[in-house]
């Protein structure tokens, strides 16, 4: 019977748009290019994210966008506001049952509650499409604005760990959260999230 046919997961409909009252989050493809390297060649930025070289050019994120596209195994969206690239926000799926959020938006964009609105976006996404039991995320003990923004979207601290940074060319302290479905369901109140 039809309604016993799962959905499928986030990162299995890689063309899905989310939309909020006042973001577009989509796929990004090899024409944003020049607009991500110039949003995440920040060394605030690179220094907040694991995985991201600094200086970072339009080389590397060819290469991001492109591993992305290849290997479909996490759920990338590029946001824009009024039509104009902003930041990113996803999932990394190391597990099924607990993906990792994750996000980040150029420096001109901080303040604005594009991170808070954005990272809601992709939470319901995960809980409505994904079915997934549970998110974490993390924020260097440093970055009091992402730990907010995780905040506000329900997520509880967890405990410290030590990741390497890039950008840093070493360890720093992360704090890590989680997210409940039971937790999300309590919240949803923060308003819904259109796809298309």
């Amino acid at each position: 019977m039809l309604q016993d046919i799962p959905p499928p997961s986030l990162r299995e409909a890689s063309s899905t748009v989310l939309e909020t009252r006042r973001l577009v989050l989509r796929q990004p493809t090899l024409a944003d290019v020049k607009a991500i390297a110039r949003l995440v060649n920040d060394r605030r930025i690179a220094e907040n994210l694991r995985r991201v070289p600094h200086p970072y050019s339009t080389d590397d994120a060819v290469a991001f966008i492109t591993s992305t596209a290849r290997d479909g195994t996490d759920t990338v969206f590029l946001v824009e506001h009024a039509g104009t690239p902003v930041g990113m926000a996803g999932l990394e799926h190391r597990t099924e049952a607990e993906p990792e959020l994750g996000y980040w938006f150029g420096t001109e964009h901080w303040g604005k509650g594009f991170a808070t609105e954005a990272a809601r976006a992709v939470i319901d996404a995960a809980f409505e499409d994904a079915r997934v039991t549970r998110l974490i995320s993390g924020a260097r003990v440093i970055n009091t604005a992402s730990r907010n923004v995780l905040e506000k979207c329900g997520f509880q601290w967890t405990g410290v760990e030590l990741h390497r940074f890039h950008a840093l060319g070493c360890s720093s302290p992360v704090d890590r959260f989680r997210l409940d479905r039971s937790v999300w369901s309590s919240l949803k109140a923060w308003g819904n999230t259109k796809r298309r």
